[in-house]
């Protein structure tokens, strides 16, 4: 038996550079998945099991409105993984601007915290779900000139570990994986000098990410879990 069959998983950032290996691995194990993105469409992952859900989460009353759309087309949301994210940086902490700042707490922060406020009524509701958030090593080890950038995945882990300590009585588990640097086509075209077998392959990524979905691995919940490749 598939390990996510008959689940439902709820994917933002499904058509990114690692959207797409975890959405492909979600639907191989037998998921049902609605993916996320603000120009996703269902032509993108031809699978029965596919449905395109465009959104830009750019508030709670879009978050909510996804969320309820999900629940009422497939009867329950078994997991959110959620891969919504950006980066910037090149700037120290005195020289960046109030709108670096906003980005991104908008893109690492708030939609995390909207979509998962969002399903955690259904999960709790129905008795279980799991929770899974994409983070970054920056949370854990910040480098000069990306400080509003760490900060922000720095305050995902906590809203991640708040969530695993409030919701554990209702069998709904959330961790937060931090990759380093990931080999996808975006950081190849940004950095063409680097060694790329280095870096952390999304495939990996995805396969943690099924995991941690699954009901084999239901008593996990809270970890931070570090993945860097040969980086290490």
């Amino acid at each position: 038996m598939a390990l996510l069959e008959q689940k439902v998983a709820l994917i933002t950032g499904a058509k990114g550079g690692l959207g797409g290996h975890v959405t492909e691995a979600f639907l191989a194990e037998g998921a049902t998945v609605a993916g996320v993105s603000r120009s996703i469409e269902a032509s993108d992952f031809s699978h029965p099991r596919f449905a395109a859900m465009p959104s830009d989460l750019s508030t709670g009353e879009s978050a909510n409105r996804l969320a309820a759309e999900v629940a009422a087309k497939f009867q329950r949301i078994d997991a959110l993984v959620h891969l919504m994210g950006g980066f910037e940086g090149g700037h120290s902490v005195h020289e960046t601007g109030d709108d670096a700042l906003d980005r991104m707490l908008d893109m690492n922060l708030k939609s995390a915290f909207f979509m998962a406020r969002a399903v955690l009524p259904y999960m709790r509701k129905q008795g279980g779900g799991r929770i899974i958030a994409i983070g970054s090593r920056a949370a854990a080890e910040p480098s000069p000139g990306a400080g509003v950038y760490a900060a922000s995945k720095a305050a995902l882990v906590s809203l991640i570990l708040t969530m695993a300590a409030e919701n554990k009585d209702r069998s709904i588990s959330a961790n937060i994986l931090l990759p380093g640097t990931m080999d996808t086509p975006a950081n190849r075209k940004s950095m063409p000098g680097a060694d790329y077998a280095k870096w952390v392959q999304p495939a990996q990524v995805a396969t943690l990410a099924v995991s941690l979905a699954s009901d084999k691995l239901s008593q996990v919940s809270g970890a931070v879990i570090p993945i860097y490749g040969a980086e290490v």
